[in-house]
């Protein structure tokens, strides 16, 4: 950090305009401005930490505002919940104890939505004292109001009298902890200037670190979040030239650093899902343009997760194959593809339907989401075999060959104890798909199925959420001979982001599947390979449950050192290199 001492303005100009000029990568880091009897104030600490620490801070002040603050944060890569007086118990839904001490008004409101908002957005966040307690009172979790009264058991002193430079008590980490490698200690001497604290961690969070009285001195996120506070005030210690503390101010930086690398690639490239199951939620009244709970793909999770388009499937179940229900099924994949359609509608001014790859850049280009249409079983075209041209002319751009269970088309992965393969009909079904430009999706098919499809299609073929087989034994996975037989065809797989097909037990996380989709590129090469959530269709893993949330897999392939250019095949060039050949 360098340090002017000459009182001539011009020379200091001067001389910064006398270097070449440098183009900044630093991430920029937001701090919570202390507003008290009418002055922002910050301490010097919290800065100076920053600065040191390679990022550049800028002071959020207090505003009621939600729309400027949204704005704020998209330009944010990283944020620091600071110190400062006790938060109101009306927020946390309770009564004020008589020893609860000043409240500030000013900062409880916009902190507790600015907290939530970043979670959302996935923004790191380091929140101190009473960041802490902030963090973990927005996103779910309990605090005492004060530990002294309300703790059980005989506390120690956590509000020293000494210089906030100096250590008063020390913290135990937890073994194992995000907390321990960042500090590489499981005991800390730390400062102390508080007497609220966290009762009950928030969900996703685990406490990290505790004091010899049990009081929690730090929680960390268990969803492979940047997440992390502290109860103590390391800040203080730069201001005295000590050290020790900023491993913590990097690890912040650091983790913006990334988000800001993950951000800038998701401008430069276009990200589509493959597959996602939110029509089947359609019934229940789900508000699209709003961040709706009921589902996990919509115009929010959508910008918060930096998430260019999804292919939206129109499913239906698998049932009995008479007259009847063949033209309910055809009927219900018109439903479903108009209710599709009209989310798109009222949404024109953020979202529209594309057909094709170049629909896709144009969206992009004006500044707006897309949806492109699909279909989850050939159950859906009956036994006519215009259905598909119908469907195609609507936009479709693939067709899932069947379910969970046998149809007219060919045996399923599941259900199909007759090891049924490609039907006679079938056959003239994957010719007729490739004649319209309609891609071949094999999830869901058969082992049999799958080889008969490869060896009657003319053009490459995909499988639209599908993992890898030597790593999860299940019937929906594929081998390590499928993949390599797909890519030899052409065509591509698309990485499903459900636990069940991740993890033999289902508890799957992002880095389970990082490792399928490394497994994959292993076997198939890098030009073979995407995703496809599965989200609203039991897709949906701890680090990875939503859209909002796929920025986050960016973050594991730039930290697992793909390049921007393997990126951008991985997040739907590969498939739209595909969906061009097909239509072509």
């Amino acid at each position: 950090m360098k340090t002017f001492q000459t009182f001539d303005s011009e020379s200091d100009y001067l001389a910064f305009h006398n270097q070449p000029p440098q183009l900044s990568h630093a991430p920029r880091i937001g701090l919570t401005g202390n507003f008290s009897e009418g002055n922002l104030t910050l301490a010097q600490g919290y800065y100076s930490s920053v600065l040191h620490a390679g990022g550049i801070p800028f002071v959020i002040p207090p505003f009621d505002d939600p729309e400027i603050l949204s704005k704020l944060l998209d330009d944010l890569d990283g944020i620091i919940l600071t110190g400062g007086a006790d938060i109101n118990p009306l927020f946390l839904k309770e009564e004020p104890v008589c020893e609860l001490h000043g409240i500030n008004p000013h900062r409880d409101r916009q902190e507790l939505l600015l907290t939530r908002l970043a979670f959302d957005r996935q923004i790191p966040v380091l929140g101190i004292c009473r960041g802490i307690q902030i963090m973990n009172a927005a996103l779910g979790g309990s605090l005492y109001q004060d530990i002294h009264m309300q703790m059980e058991g005989r506390r120690i002193k956590h509000d020293q009298e000494l210089d906030r430079a100096f250590a008063s008590h020390t913290v135990h980490i937890s073994s194992g902890s995000l907390l321990e490698k960042i500090l590489k200690t499981s005991s800390l001497p730390v400062n102390s200037f508080h007497h609220q604290a966290v009762k009950d961690p928030a969900p996703g969070f685990r406490v990290s670190a505790v004091s010899p009285d049990g009081v929690i001195e730090a929680i960390e996120s268990i969803e492979y979040k940047s997440l992390l506070g502290v109860q103590w005030h390391p800040e203080c210690f730069i201001v005295n030239h000590d050290e020790c503390m900023m491993p913590l101010f990097d690890w912040l930086v650091g983790e913006a650093l990334s988000f800001r690398k993950a951000k800038a690639l998701h401008q430069q490239i276009l990200t589509l899902d493959s597959h996602c199951d939110t029509p089947m939620f359609f019934e229940k009244n789900i508000h699209f343009a709003t961040r709706d709970p009921q589902i996990k793909v919509d115009l929010h999770k959508m910008t918060e997760g930096r998430l260019d388009a999804t292919i939206m499937v129109a499913y239906l179940k698998q049932e009995e194959r008479t007259p009847e229900k063949l033209a309910a099924a055809t009927e219900k994949a018109n439903i479903l593809l108009d209710k599709i359609e009209d989310i798109a509608r009222q949404n024109s001014s953020y979202i529209g339907i594309a057909r094709t790859p170049e629909d896709l850049y144009e969206l992009k280009g004006n500044g707006k989401k897309a949806i492109m249409l699909g279909i989850e079983n050939g159950y859906a075209i009956g036994k006519d075999l215009e259905n598909i041209a119908r469907f195609r002319e609507r936009g479709v751009v693939y067709m899932t060959l069947c379910h969970n269970g046998n149809n007219d088309i060919c045996g399923s992965a599941r259900y199909n104890d007759e090891n049924i393969g490609l039907t006679s009909f079938g056959e003239e079904v994957v010719r007729e798909m490739n004649r319209v430009g309609m891609m071949v999706d094999l999830s869901h098919a058969g082992r049999q199925s799958f080889y008969d499809v490869l060896e009657a299609s003319k053009k490459p073929v995909v499988c639209s959420h599908s993992s890898c087989r030597v790593l999860c034994d299940h019937p929906r996975n594929l081998t390590d001979e499928q993949l390599r037989a797909i890519a030899g065809k052409g065509g591509v797989v698309q990485l499903c982001l459900y636990g069940g097909f991740l993890k033999d037990n289902g508890n799957a996380t992002i880095c389970d599947a990082v490792e399928h989709l490394n497994h994959m590129i292993n076997v198939m090469g890098i030009e073979h390979v995407g995703i496809g959530s599965d989200f609203d269709g039991d897709g949906g893993i701890t680090g990875c449950n939503d859209a909002s949330e796929l920025i986050n897999f960016t973050r594991h392939l730039l930290n697992k050192r793909y390049s921007k250019e393997d990126i951008r095949k991985i997040w739907g060039e590969n498939f739209l290199r595909v969906m061009k050949d097909v239509q072509n």
